[in-house]
């Protein structure tokens, strides 16, 4: 990735998110036009800057952190990412030139929406759902109760399978064409027992592979 554009509601958020991009391991680009190098960050404070960019058919990705600014083409209403300052972090990592694909499997509930990132998408509302068991109900899919209850269904040990012998295949093709990131979205009503369990049972069955790395994120459990 040769260049990312940060911009924010402030500029408070802009140099947050600098900071933040710095930190993990990012350059700071001198100027537009002047990076050549991987992992550079420049911030966006004027959309006169994006326009410019286009312009010179400067590729680069856009971060927004915070809420609408209100600017007209600016850098919310353009963002390929609007992300809070807790998120930062994570998709400064995401976002980094990689010699290794990253498979992240991810838990989300439909009732706030896809994950935008999301490449493949898998609805696991079709199990039976440990809400309606008073005692897992205030727990996650991360606790032993609630993962055993999830992959003690039949179903769900023929979904994994059948997920895992479609998906290993077809990886190389994804490196072949420069896809270094996959992000496969499980979702589920409220994304905080049926998707986050299975989310994570296939991670730990994808990081048995030396040739990826593979992250897991529970989107409704972060907020």
């Amino acid at each position: 990735m040769p260049l990312v554009i940060v911009g924010g509601a402030s500029a408070e958020r802009v140099e947050t998110a600098l900071r933040t991009f710095q930190s993990e391991g990012w350059a700071l680009a001198p100027e537009l036009g002047a990076w050549e190098g991987a992992d550079g960050v420049l911030a966006a404070r004027d959309p006169a800057l994006l326009r410019e960019a286009d312009g010179r058919g400067i590729r680069y990705v856009l971060v927004h952190s915070g809420p609408d600014d209100g600017v007209p083409e600016g850098t919310y209403a353009r963002a390929h990412h609007r992300v809070e300052s807790s998120q930062l972090p994570e998709l400064a990592r995401r976002l980094r030139t990689r010699d290794c694909l990253l498979v992240t499997c991810l838990a989300f509930a439909y009732k706030n929406g896809l994950p935008e990132e999301s490449a493949w998408v898998v609805d696991t509302r079709f199990l039976d759902n440990p809400y309606w068991v008073p005692e897992l109900r205030p727990l996650t899919g991360l606790d032993a109760p609630v993962r055993d209850f999830v992959l003690g269904q039949p179903s769900a040990l023929r979904l994994l399978d059948g997920l895992e012998a479609t998906l290993v295949p077809l990886l190389d093709g994804y490196r072949l064409r420069g896809r270094m990131l996959l992000t496969i979205a499980f979702g589920c009503t409220g994304g905080r027992h049926r998707s986050v369990a299975i989310a994570r049972e296939m991670a730990d069955r994808l990081g048995r592979r030396p040739d990826i790395e593979v992250g897991f994120r529970a989107r409704e459990l972060d907020r």
